[in-house]
């Protein structure tokens, strides 16, 4: 249900709520070329703290990010979702998703992996890492100033 409603958040705008579901020490990180590379030495398409995700949701809303007039169009579709590991702090999660994005008459999908740490904040679910392994990250992805 968390991850069905973060989804929801993203194909709704309501990216102030989005942004409410990352703790204050969170990553937001999208691997290039490879899943499992070390984004401290290598590059990645996007490896965000919460500082520059604040600032790209900012970007977003203001409409200074350029890319994004007019606002894509975004639906998730998330499955397979599996609890991986449960701690007492949170529990690590993976899901498959299909993200169908239509901005400017033109449909592109993304397909993917994501893995999500879960820490229990206030008595709910916060996203310490969220983790997008695009299957074509190794390819010409275009404009991904959307959000993930």
């Amino acid at each position: 249900a968390f991850l069905y409603k973060e989804a929801r958040y993203i194909n709704d705008n309501k990216l102030e709520e989005w942004l409410s579901l990352f703790t204050e020490d969170c990553i937001y990180w999208v691997p290039c070329n490879e899943d499992d590379i070390d984004p401290e030495t290598h590059v990645s398409i996007i490896y965000d703290d919460r500082t520059r995700l604040e600032e790209r949701v900012w970007r977003l809303q203001t409409g200074l990010a350029y890319g994004q007039q007019p606002r894509s169009k975004t639906r998730h579709l998330i499955t397979n979702v599996e609890v991986m590991e449960e701690k007492e702090e949170g529990i690590n999660v993976t899901s498959n998703f299909l993200l169908t994005e239509l901005r400017r008459g033109i449909q592109t999908v993304y397909a993917g992996r994501n893995e999500h740490h879960l820490r229990i904040e206030e008595n709910d679910f916060k996203i310490s890492l969220k983790k997008v392994e695009l299957i074509n990250n190794n390819e010409y992805l275009g404009n991904l100033s959307f959000i993930l």
